[in-house]
């Protein structure tokens, strides 16, 4: 289904509520914008399997930008509102995108993505007007609110970076079919329905930014359903809790870091909230401590639910409180692809030892113009993989014991090393440079780099003033989710004759005496 469904049946219904602001967005308002969006990309000259890409902060609009996509048969890339010019750029560019659109948040970078993107059939811009760029509001103000003909559904198109650092986009078979749309937007929904029992009377709380793949596809997974969504800004864990009590919020997905927040709070302010409306809560993204997860379900009790899947789609394992606490540590057992365990040779692993994660059998995807990185993620019999590393338990529980090759997993948040190393080597004081994640008990991990310089600092003055000059380097290259937040310095880096650094030696350092306690 799509809100179309719901704008005829209960168009007063509220389908997204932000929650800083309160402003509401019912099923008329939003099948009606996302019509007129339609339209506008219809009559610049867009056709379905054409593509766009959208750079916003968390907006009332964010999601019904989505779908006017959708109605027009719109291959649609959310970009994170945190990429630096160059990176937004490389995307809009690499993505094959007609039509950019933003807000006045972004306007900065917009400006400097004007010249860049002059070949695109449009830009358009919410919340105001800067020069080569066209108003959204006004734009969608000008054309008729009514559906296109035979329409055809959209779908997204994410990316999701290689152990290279290069964002890759992730496409599906299913995504390039041009079905109608009646029958091409199922997607995420009937999961939804079946293992979640999300019903219209569903209120979903939204914690986290929609441009990542599960919120957004979560999103709208609800919309298609006639639920209500409540989108905040930004998470911050108090305010969570009262936003479950104000709008007695059933169901919500969220991050560990997000768990830890909130268990910081301490019991008195916790207990202040009345969370008992809250019948599920699904946790992915990043790894949950143990304890930390222990504590949630005393907490909260058996409603959370764990998953692990991927942008890709080729797997889906899932896990209750229940399953958890009879195998701690767990993510699950596979609901969609039969996992195998895999050495580096290709053979499958005996259950018990560790080796990369492969799906057999789930959803096909291939990475958008990148035959080569499509080729790594898939061995010759068609198993693919994500690049995590795992074990299988005797019952077929999956345990994850790494993640991909050398990724940092930072509050939910997806980093990829290798981008930062490449900036830093090129600093003329760096030598040699490994970036790996170190423990961190709010976000998970944190970036860190470990650095060869060209000369010793002679005191721990000139060494912490390096390691502020390095990051700001950085900083000013990329992201700054991406770069170091710590500096430590070596003599020399722990590398094999044949140049192979041994990055696990390092991280193994920070990471041997652990302690996770809240």
């Amino acid at each position: 289904m799509y809100p179309g469904v719901f704008a005829a049946s209960r168009p007063d219904h509220p389908a997204v509520i932000m929650a800083g602001t309160g402003s509401v967005l019912t099923y008329a308002e939003l099948d009606e914008e996302a019509n007129r969006l339609s339209r506008v990309l219809h009559d610049i000259g867009l056709r379905p399997g054409d593509h766009i890409a959208i750079c916003l902060e968390n907006h009332q609009r964010f999601l019904s930008i989505c779908w006017g996509a959708h109605y027009a048969g719109i291959i649609y890339t959310p970009m994170s509102s945190r990429l630096r010019t160059d990176e937004m750029r490389y995307i809009i560019e690499n993505s094959g995108s007609k039509v950019f659109i933003t807000s006045m948040h972004k306007a900065e970078q917009a400006t400097e993505l004007v010249d860049a993107t002059a070949g695109l059939e449009a830009r358009l811009i919410l919340d105001g007007v800067i020069e080569g760029y066209e108003s959204y509001e006004e734009a969608i103000a000008a054309v008729s609110p009514e559906p296109l003909p035979d329409r055809i559904a959209g779908g997204d198109m994410l990316y999701s970076s290689g152990t290279t650092g290069r964002p890759k986009g992730v496409i599906s078979p299913d995504q390039r079919e041009q079905k109608p749309l009646d029958e091409g937007s199922a997607t995420l929904a009937p999961m939804m329905q079946l293992l979640f029992g999300v019903t219209e009377e569903t209120v979903y709380l939204s914690p986290a930014p929609l441009y990542h793949a599960a919120p957004l596809r979560f999103n709208m997974a609800m919309l298609m359903l006639g639920a209500t969504t409540v989108v905040m800004e930004r998470f911050d864990p108090e305010d969570y809790l009262s936003l479950i009590e104000r709008h007695r919020v059933t169901f919500s997905q969220l991050v560990p870091t997000m768990f830890v927040r909130m268990l910081k709070l301490g019991e008195a302010t916790r207990a202040r909230y009345d969370i008992s409306s809250l019948a599920l809560a699904v946790h992915a993204a990043a790894p949950c401590p143990v304890e930390v997860k222990r504590m949630m379900i005393e907490w909260w009790g058996p409603i959370l639910h764990e998953y692990y899947a991927g942008t890709e789609g080729n797997g889906f394992v899932y896990c209750t409180s229940e399953q958890w606490l009879a195998h701690p540590g767990t993510v699950g057992t596979s609901l969609v692809g039969s996992v195998h365990i895999v050495d580096d040779d290709g053979e499958e692993l005996p259950v018990g030892q560790v080796g990369t994660v492969y799906f057999e059998g789930g959803g096909e995807f291939e990475y958008h113009a990148d035959p080569v990185q499509t080729a790594k993620s898939q061995l010759p019999n068609g198993w693919s993989t994500l690049g995590d590393i795992g074990r299988l338990d005797e019952d077929g529980f999956l345990y994850l014991t790494d993640r991909k090759a050398h990724m940092i997993i930072s509050g939910g948040v997806n980093i990829y090393p290798q981008e930062a190393e490449d900036v830093l080597t090129m600093h003329p004081r760096v030598v040699d440079v490994a970036v790996i994640g170190v423990p961190d008990d709010d976000l998970g991990e944190v970036v860190k780099a470990v650095v060869q310089p060209l000369e010793m600092a002679s005191n721990e003055a000139a060494a912490a003033a390096l390691g502020r000059e390095l990051i700001a380097y950085c900083r000013e290259r990329l992201a700054d989710v991406k770069c170091p937040r710590t500096v430590d310095f070596r003599e020399e880096l722990p590398r094999h004759p044949t140049g192979k650094l041994y990055k696990r030696l390092l991280r193994d350092e920070y990471w041997q005496n652990l302690n996770r306690s809240i």
